[in-house]
This record gives C-alpha cells, sequence and structure tokens, in this order.
C-alpha cells in the first residue's frame, strides 16, 4: 500500500471569511491529513482535501462560497455515515484530521452568536490509530510501530529501537534488534503505520511511514515514557535499552497527538527478547503463507486452515503464535498440555464452544472506552464479559484438580472472582434495551439513580400533560382542530387553522407568535412555563445520564483486572481451539526436546489438505533429519510434491513450536533456531532484482546466519543461471550446509549429479519423489522415498500444462540427442575445504583442480561437441590456475 498524496494546492489564509479562516488554522495543525470540518451534520472538506476525497470516496464535487473571487471546492459526507466514508479512506492510505464544533449553538431566547461557532481537531485518525469496530478487522491486530536508531552507531551501538502499540487493545511492547533484523521483526509484526526516519526503514515498509515524526532526544524520551506511566524513573517499568525507550515514547506521543491530548489507556510496556522466539526472515514468511498470503488474502494460508476459534480475540491470539513461535520448551509444553487436557475431558469442547462465540471482545471494548470513544455497547460488553467470565468459572471448578495442567490453574484463578463488585454496578446501572448513543438516552436502568428518575419522571410526564392541556384549550376554546405543538425557535405552542386564528387574536391571555397564509400559532404563559420546565428536565436528565455513564466508563478503565481477563478468554479460546482440531486424532502434540532431534511421520501439510477438502486424499510422508543424517537431499520432478514437500516439513515446526497440534501421526522434534526456508522463484524488479538476484540474496541470508540448531528447506538452488554455473553453487552450498553449519537441511535439486556427494558428505542422505511409469505414462505418487532420482520428467509436465504436441515430440527428441552428447562425467572436484587449508596451499589447491579435471576425462567417449566444450573448460580452468597463482 503507498501512502497517497493530496493532490492539489491549498491557497493563502488572506482574504478568508471569519469560517474559512477558522478552517486554514486547522488545516496548518495537520498540513499531511484531510480535514473532515464539521458543519452542522455535515463534515465537509475544502478545496484540495475535497478534489482528492471526492476522487477517492467518488462522490460529488461541488463548489461552497468564494475565496479571493475564486469558488470553494468542497465536497461533505454526513456525521452519521463518517465511518463508513473514514474506513475508506484509512485502507487507501490517508490520514483524516476530525475538527468538530466545541461550541454548543445559542438557544431561542439567549443573545445571537457571533461569529462561527468555536471548533477544534479532536482526533487524528491514521492507519494505527484506529479503535472502532468498522475500521478495523476483528481477527487481526492494528499495530502502531516505531523505529528509533543512534544517529552515530558504533562499534556495540547496533541496536535499532522497536515499539509498537496496538490502541484497540492497549498493549505495548518493545525489542531492541540488529539494522539487520529490522525487515524481519517488521514482516513479523505487520504494522499498519510506522514512525521512523525513512532511511532505516526498508523498502517493502517504506509506504507506512507516517509524515513528519520527531525523534525526542533520550532525556525527553524518559521523562515521558515515565509520566505515561505515572513512575518516578523509567526504570520501574523495567530494563530498557536507551533506544527502545525513544521508540517507545514516540508512539506514546504519537498516540497522544491522534487523541488531541488525551491518553488511552495502554498496558505498561513489556520487553520482548529475541532468544524467545523462532527467528523467520521476511522471505521465508513469504514462502510459508503464514497469517497472509502472497496475494494479499487470508484463505490459504496456515492460519485458515488451523483456525478453531469462536472470538475476534482469540483469532488475534493464534495470529501472533503463528506469528512468532517460542523457542521456549516449557512454555510450548504448557501451551499442549492445556489444550490436550481440554481434549481429554468428555463434553468440555462442546460446552465451552458456545460459550466462546457469545463472549465480547473485552480488549477492544475496553480500548474505545478508555479513548473517550465508548458507546453504551461497550459497557455492555464489559458486563457481558463478567458474566461469561463466572459461567466458564463454573464450567472449570469441578474438573480442576492439582494434577490439572499449570496453564488451566491459571486460567481459572484468573478468572475467579476478580470483578464481582464491577460486573454487579454493571448489571444494576444498564438498561436492558440499550441505545447506540450516550445522547439519544436511555442508557442508564430506571432505578439505579433516584435524581435521574426524577427528572426522567417530570420530562416524560409532560407528555401526558401536554395532551391534557391540549384538550382543555379545544374545548375552552370550541376548537376541535386546536394543537399544541413544539417549535424549534418558539417552544411549545398553540396551533390552529388561519380561520379560527382571527377569533383568537382578541383573546388577551393568548399572545401571536407566528402566522402564515393557513395557519396562526399562539403562546400563554402557562405554555411558557411548562416549556422552560420540559426542557430543564429533560437537559438535566441528559447531563445525569451521561455522567452517570462517564462514572461507570472510569470505574471500567481502571479496573486492574479487566485487561487480563480479556487475555484469559483469548487463552481459552486459542487452547480450545486446538483441542478441537486434534480431536479426531489425525493431529499429533509433537514431543519437543532440546537436543536436535527431528522426526516427522505420516507428516502432511494443512494448508493443502484444507483446500482438497474430501475430494482427494493427501498422501502423507515421513521426515528424519537426525543429527547421523541432517542432511536430506531430494530429487525428483516437478509436480511430483517436492515444494508441498519442503513446506508442511516448515509448518510442522511453526505449528509445533507455536504449541500447537502438528498435523502427523506422531513428531519428535529439537527445538528450532531459526527456519530458512527458500521455495519457488520470485524477482524483486521494483527493486532492481532479478530472480536469480533475489535467490543468490536469499542464499546468503541463509548461509550467514543458520547454525546447528536451525532448519534449513530450500529448493533448485543455482536453477536461474546456467547449468555448469548453477551446479557449482549448489554444490558448494550444500557442502557448507553438511560440513560448516551443521544445519538440519532438506535440499531439493534437479542437479542429479549432487547424489554422488554422499560418499563424501556421510550425514547427506539421497531421496526423491516416487514416480512410477505406466503404459507410456508418468504416474507421480507424492511419495518420499530413499534414493536418488533417474531423470527429471521436464519434458513430461511440459506435456500436462499443454504445451502443444508437435512441440513436445521435438523436445523429446532433442532430449534424447543432448542426453547422448552429455554422456561423459563432470569433472569431480575437491570437495570442501577449510579456510585454513586453503590459505596455507593456494597453488597447490589450483594445480591440483586442473590435474584431477584431467585425470576424470576419458576422450574415447567423448563426442565431438563434448571434446570441444571440455577444451574450452579446461583453458578456463588453466587461466584461472595462472591468475591464482600470480
Amino acid at each position: 500500500m503507498t501512502t497517497p498524496a493530496i493532490t492539489g494546492l491549498i491557497p493563502s489564509a488572506e482574504g478568508a471569511t471569519p469560517a474559512m479562516a477558522q478552517w486554514f488554522a486547522l488545516k496548518a495543525q495537520e498540513p499531511d491529513a484531510l480535514l473532515f470540518f464539521r458543519m452542522g451534520d455535515f463534515y465537509e472538506l475544502f478545496f484540495a482535501d475535497a478534489e482528492t476525497a471526492s476522487m477517492a470516496l467518488d462522490i460529488s464535487l461541488t463548489t461552497r462560497g468564494k475565496h479571493n473571487d475564486l469558488p470553494i471546492p468542497m465536497c461533505g459526507v454526513p456525521v452519521a455515515a463518517a465511518p463508513a466514508y473514514l474506513a475508506r479512506l484509512i485502507r487507501r492510505g490517508f490520514r483524516v484530521a476530525v475538527a468538530e464544533q466545541t461550541e454548543l449553538p445559542r438557544k431561542p431566547g439567549e443573545p445571537p452568536q457571533k461569529g462561527p461557532l468555536a471548533r477544534a481537531i479532536v482526533r487524528l485518525v491514521t492507519p494505527g490509530t484506529l479503535t472502532e469496530d468498522e475500521l478495523l478487522e476483528a481477527g487481526r491486530q492494528n499495530l502502531l510501530l516505531a523505529l528509533s536508531s543512534p544517529k552515530k552507531p558504533g562499534k556495540g551501538e547496533a541496536c535499532i529501537g522497536v515499539a509498537w502499540i496496538d490502541i484497540s487493545t492497549g498493549s505495548f511492547e518493545t525489542a531492541c534488534v540488529g539494522p539487520d533484523h529490522v525487515e524481519e521483526i517488521l514482516a513479523q509484526l505487520d504494522p499498519s503505520e510506522i514512525l521512523a526516519s525513512p532511511a532505516i526503514v526498508p523498502g517493502p515498509f517504506a509506504a507506512r511511514v507516517a509524515p513528519n515524526v520527531a525523534v525526542p532526544r533520550q532525556d525527553v524520551a524518559k521523562q515521558r515514557m515515565a509520566q505515561a506511566f505515572e513512575v518516578a524513573q523509567v526504570s520501574v517499568l523495567g530494563d530498557f535499552d536507551d533506544e527502545e525507550i525513544r521508540a517507545g515514547a514516540m508512539v506514546l506521543d504519537y498516540v497522544r497527538r491522534s487523541q488531541a491530548g488525551a491518553m488511552p489507556r495502554i498496558a505498561r510496556p513489556l520487553r520482548r527478547g529475541e532468544a524467545g522466539t523462532l527467528g523467520l526472515d521476511p522471505a521465508t514468511r513469504a514462502s510459508l503463507d503464514l497469517v497472509l498470503a502472497r496475494d494479499g488474502t487470508t484463505t490459504h494460508t496456515l492460519l485458515a486452515s488451523v483456525d478453531r476459534t469462536s472470538s475476534a480475540a482469540g483469532q488475534r491470539l493464534l495470529s501472533q503464535w503463528i506469528a512468532a513461535p517460542s523457542t521456549d520448551v516449557a512454555l510450548i509444553r504448557d501451551r499442549q498440555d492445556g489444550w490436550r487436557w481440554i481434549g481429554s475431558q468428555p463434553g468440555l469442547i462442546d460446552r465451552l464452544v458456545p460459550l466462546l462465540k457469545h463472549c465480547p471482545d473485552l480488549a477492544r471494548a475496553l480500548g474505545r472506552l478508555s479513548a473517550g470513544r465508548g458507546l453504551p455497547r461497550d459497557l455492555a460488553a464489559i458486563r457481558d464479559g463478567l458474566q461469561n467470565a463466572d459461567l466458564l468459572v463454573e464450567i472449570l471448578e469441578p474438573l480442576c484438580s492439582a494434577e490439572t495442567p499449570a496453564l488451566i490453574r491459571t486460567l481459572f484463578s484468573g478468572l475467579y472472582g476478580r470483578a464481582d463488585t464491577l460486573l454487579g454496578t454493571l448489571e444494576k446501572a444498564l438498561a436492558d434495551s440499550l441505545p447506540a448513543r450516550i445522547e439519544d438516552g436511555g442508557a442508564i436502568a430506571t432505578g439505579y439513580d433516584p435524581d435521574l428518575d426524577h427528572c426522567r419522571s417530570l420530562r416524560d410526564d409532560s407528555k401526558r400533560t401536554l395532551a391534557a392541556l391540549q384538550q382543555r384549550y379545544a374545548d375552552h376554546y370550541n376548537i376541535a382542530t386546536l394543537k399544541i405543538r413544539h417549535h424549534a425557535q418558539l417552544g411549545y405552542i398553540i396551533e390552529t387553522s388561519a380561520l379560527h386564528g382571527a377569533k383568537l387574536r382578541e383573546r388577551p391571555e393568548l399572545t401571536f407568535r407566528q402566522g402564515t397564509a393557513s395557519l396562526v400559532r399562539f403562546t400563554t404563559d402557562e405554555l411558557l412555563g411548562l416549556d422552560r420546565a420540559i426542557a430543564e428536565a429533560a437537559e438535566r436528565a441528559a447531563l445525569l445520564e451521561r455522567r452517570l455513564f462517564a462514572a461507570l466508563v472510569a470505574e471500567c478503565v481502571a479496573h486492574p483486572a479487566l485487561p487480563e481477563l480479556a487475555a484469559l478468554f483469548a487463552m481459552t479460546d486459542v487452547l480450545t481451539s486446538a483441542a478441537r482440531l486434534a480431536r479426531d486424532g489425525s493431529w499429533c502434540s509433537p514431543e519437543m526436546t532440546g537436543e536436535q532431534d527431528f522426526v516427522l511421520e505420516a507428516c502432511r501439510h494443512p494448508v493443502v489438505e484444507a483446500a482438497l477438502g474430501k475430494s482427494a486424499r493427501f498422501i502423507p510422508n515421513d521426515c528424519a533429519l537426525q543429527p547421523e543424517s541432517r542432511v536430506m537431499l531430494l530429487t525428483g520432478p516437478n509436480m511430483a510434491g517436492k515444494s508441498t514437500f519442503l513446506r508442511q516439513t516448515a509448518l510442522a515446526v511453526i505449528l509445533a513450536q507455536a504449541g500447537l497440534p502438528v498435523p502427523a501421526a506422531r513428531a519428535r522434534i529439537g527445538i528450532v533456531d531459526r527456519l530458512f526456508s527458500r521455495v519457488g522463484a520470485a524477482d524483486d524488479l521494483a527493486r532492481g532484482r532479478s530472480t536469480f538476484m533475489v535467490e543468490m540474496t536469499e542464499t546468503a541470508a541463509i548461509l550467514r546466519q543458520a547454525g546447528p540448531r536451525s532448519l534449513v528447506v530450500v529448493d533448485e538452488i543455482g536453477r536461474g543461471t546456467s547449468t555448469l554455473d548453477g551446479l557449482a553453487i549448489a554444490w558448494a552450498t550444500l557442502e557448507a550446509l553438511h560440513s560448516q553449519l551443521g544445519s538440519r537441511t532438506i535440499f531439493a535439486t534437479h542437479f542429479h549429479e549432487l547424489c554422488s556427494l554422499s560418499d563424501s558428505m556421510p550425514r547427506l542422505t539421497p531421496y526423491t519423489m516416487a514416480v512410477r511409469e505406466w503404459q507410456g505414462q508418468v504416474v507421480f505418487q507424492h511419495e518420499v522415498r530413499k534414493g536418488s532420482a533417474r531423470r527429471s520428467w521436464g519434458v513430461h509436465v511440459a506435456q500436462l500444462a499443454g504445451v502443444p504436441l508437435p512441440v513436445v515430440r521435438r523436445a523429446t527428441r532433442l532430449l534424447a540427442a543432448l542426453e547422448r552428447d552429455q554422456s561423459h562425467a563432470i569433472p569431480a572436484l575437491p570437495l570442501f575445504e577449510t579456510a585454513d587449508a586453503a590459505a596455507g596451499a593456494p597453488q597447490e589447491m589450483c594445480r591440483d583442480a586442473l590435474r584431477e579435471a584431467l585425470e576424470a576425462l576419458d576422450p574415447d567417449t567423448l563426442s565431438p561437441k563434448a571434446a570441444l566444450e571440455t577444451l574450452y573448460a579446461l583453458r578456463k580452468l588453466a587461466l584461472e590456475t595462472k591468475n591464482d597463482l600470480t
């Protein structure tokens, strides 16, 4: 998403009318945002804002008045429909400043208003500061993230501070990462808006950077962080790096600015350590489609295939577990114990699911209340959530014992009686049927506050009083059609026809107020007194109700247990989801260890299996990468299932270390510290990188970062260049993974020549995708077996893809000829030298390479074409040897 610009020019404010002068002043406060300028029942936009918004929203562009003798472009949206329009603008990447009237219009009888009503920007709506349900995705976090980097980093000062807030739920976290890991954490968190210098934001995220964000000085940042959480020193909050504090102050300042100076409830910051999270670089995330697919949808993702949650909060938490799997064995086992226990209790899942489905989103309701945008339904959500907490306690209490898993006991104790007093207050205070807005009245129940009941009685009894008075006036003046009506300017008046009005004008007790050709309006002292009494009662009732509502909101926002209760409900939902997933027995709870074990039995690809449904059976496969055979060299044709096998192995690790069930019969996995998945070709032409360049960049990242506890699954290394170049790169990469890095590896390739390396690489085992020839046809069996492929079957795949038959036949003949010409062996080269050996004997190494290449030749088996090619290759090697020696 690219942040769009506001097209057009904003003219000078000189010569503006009072109302437009007000607009210019407010626009200057937020020049990069569209200004929603409240005028009555509409938000109006002017000048360039109007031109931009009319195109973005597909609404009519018109004019309103003139400025410097030119018509002022204008468009507007109704206040009541504003959330829908805001949602469209925010999705397009715009920022919107909302200017409201901060002064009430004068009432009838008061001195007339001089000049326009006072207005002020009450909110800055940006992608990272949303709270309304209409603007948010229910099952996804909405993060505002800041990056802070030292101006002059030196040795040991490579930390870039990261801080992120979800204002809709109040969560606040920080981290300290190296410059090379900025893109990785951004890919993990996927923030909606970024506060940072554009220079430190990686290209894929550059469009999310907010404009004109200042980075505070260190002393100012510490002061603001301490003030925000009402502590004397920021050290009270935890052990944070200086750049983390600056990033934290940046997000807090931006939130305060977006809320016109107010600060919603934000949880104390938690520091996330890198050591506890599985390392996943952006290329790996893109390859595996964890939470979002590469096309931006969520349908065919790992999250969608395993999600059995019943609530939006549960879905958000499940998404976080999958996006950031743990490396903490104890935490993973606690999660496993929790969902296994839920699944083992007869009938428990069926009791929990309906309860969780009806549990409101406590975290986001609390977020709106704390931001001052709470509605009566948000208080009702708190009430209903607390009632559901009591129901959940009733379900769990008979089942809990000393043998109950620790996580379940934590859930139970955290839910038990934490907010009973608040629940009692809300049950008494809230009406059974709630209005959409507090301004509509009727949110507070009758009987909760005697003063409110009294005012309401005066207000509501006036209707009966007015009806009786109308009947008395009609009888007294003998006019059956006489009515008492309420007029916005005149208040309550007697209204009758012009014919009867002529007779009433002579009555001294009636005061003539207004007349038309058909109607005449009068008032009396009695009506004037009643009008004042009714208005005062209604105003006082509305005022009291707003005060009572505000008091309830303040009590909810200040209650310490509510954020924890929201988190516990989400946790319960995720554990129940996992238990539902494993209920049919085809998903296992993997055994997690601190060693380098890696065994998957009958493992399946969860996304592919979900897409197949019941229309086809997924063929499961085993995968063993134990220390003694930690490198799997996988050959086989395209379309046979190599990519599926690679990805399902990586996804099994993601699920296992998230603490979730794995689609396998059995699994034993030693904790993986970093996972690398390079499957499938892709280019990055926007940044000038070809497919092969992207492949090499990702390969370089693997070779620089992988280690003995890592898992590497790669496909077709070296296929983007010439055959010999590609073979050499694949060969060298495989050597490094096997002998230098020691990573658990699945190396899929079409270079069948690499299979011979198993003799010199003791921990490498060749595997292949099973293929069967039957009556001239090739059948892909989608099974992984020991051994190596005899051929690639590429021509057959081309035929399956619909390549015209004459082309397929010609390709078959050419392939046979090329295979005859290439019958000689590729020269054997030294497999792997250590850096010390290479540095100590460069001349011997170069001479050995040339000598071994010559010794490997068999001139009697070479065709003329192969002989010529070999001669060129030897000459090239001789020249390279000469250069190296000199």
